[in-house]
C-alpha cells in the first residue's frame, strides 16, 4: 500500500525542469552611448557642407585676365601674338592682369623672362624698359628688306652684317665682325619696341627698332647699324 501511495504522489509531477516566469527574465544590458562620435559626424557634415558651399561661391567668382602663351623675354612687350585670356578664380591677393588692362599693360615692358603658359602680373612689367645687367639696348635705322614683314617686340633675332664697303675703314670692321661673330651673325636679340608697329613709314619703308643684345655685342651692331649693313631674322626663342 505504501508502494502505491507513493506512486500516485509522484504522478502528478512534471518531469521537465521548472521554467522561469515572463516576469523573472534578467534585464538585458543597456547600449552604450557614444556622444564623442555622434559629435564627430556632424562636425563632418558641416565641414562637408561649408567647403562645398565655399566651392561654388569662387566658382562662381571668376574674372578674365591675361595669360601668356608664348616665351616673353626680358625688354618684351605683351601682344595679341603671345597672349590670350582666360578665365580664374579671383583672388584680391594676385595682381592679375585683367582683360580690361590689356591694352595698358601692351606699352609696358618685362623686367625679366615670362614663360609661355604663365599668367604674368603687375609685378613683372614697368613703364620704362629697365635693361639686365649684362645687356645693351641699341637702336636700329632699318629700310624695308632689312628686317621681315611683322616685327614686333618681344620678338627674337638674329642680326647680321650684309652687304660691303669700299671703304677699307669698313672692310677692317667687317673682318673684325666676322672674325668675333663668325658667318656673318652680329648678335642674338630681342627686339624691345618697333617705332610704328602697325606700319612701315610710306615713303621709305623704314622702322626704327630698338634691341636688347649682350653688352659685348653692342658695338659691333652699333657700327653695322651706321653703315647700313644689318639685317634681322627672326629666330626661335631659347
Amino acid at each position: 500500500m505504501k508502494i502505491q501511495e507513493r506512486t500516485g504522489a509522484g504522478a502528478g509531477r512534471s518531469a521537465a525542469p521548472a521554467q522561469p516566469s515572463v516576469g523573472d527574465r534578467l534585464p538585458s544590458p543597456p547600449r552604450e552611448r557614444k556622444p564623442a562620435l555622434a559629435a564627430l559626424a556632424v562636425l563632418l557634415i558641416l565641414l562637408g557642407a561649408l567647403g562645398a558651399t565655399m566651392l561654388v561661391l569662387q566658382v562662381g567668382d571668376r574674372v578674365e585676365v591675361v595669360k601668356v602663351t608664348k616665351d616673353i623675354p626680358a625688354g618684351g612687350r605683351v601682344t595679341d601674338q603671345n597672349s590670350t585670356i582666360v578665365m580664374v578664380a579671383d583672388d584680391p591677393d594676385i595682381n592679375y592682369i585683367k582683360e580690361t588692362q590689356l591694352e595698358t599693360i601692351k606699352g609696358y615692358t618685362a623686367v625679366t623672362m615670362i614663360p609661355g603658359g604663365s599668367l604674368p602680373v603687375g609685378e613683372m612689367f614697368a613703364k620704362e624698359p629697365k635693361i639686365p645687367a649684362g645687356k645693351a639696348s641699341v637702336g636700329l635705322a632699318l629700310k624695308e628688306g632689312q628686317y621681315y614683314a611683322d616685327i614686333k617686340g618681344g620678338d627674337t633675332v638674329a642680326a647680321y652684317r650684309v652687304g660691303t664697303s669700299g671703304s677699307s675703314s669698313s672692310d677692317s670692321s667687317d673682318k673684325d665682325s666676322s672674325s668675333s661673330s663668325g658667318n656673318g651673325l652680329i648678335a642674338t636679340a630681342s627686339v624691345e619696341r618697333v617705332k610704328g608697329e602697325s606700319d612701315a613709314t610710306v615713303s621709305t619703308g623704314s622702322k626704327s627698332i630698338t634691341l636688347l643684345v649682350d653688352e659685348g655685342d653692342a658695338a659691333a651692331l652699333a657700327s653695322a647699324s651706321s653703315a647700313g649693313e644689318v639685317a634681322l631674322v627672326r629666330v626661335p626663342a631659347k
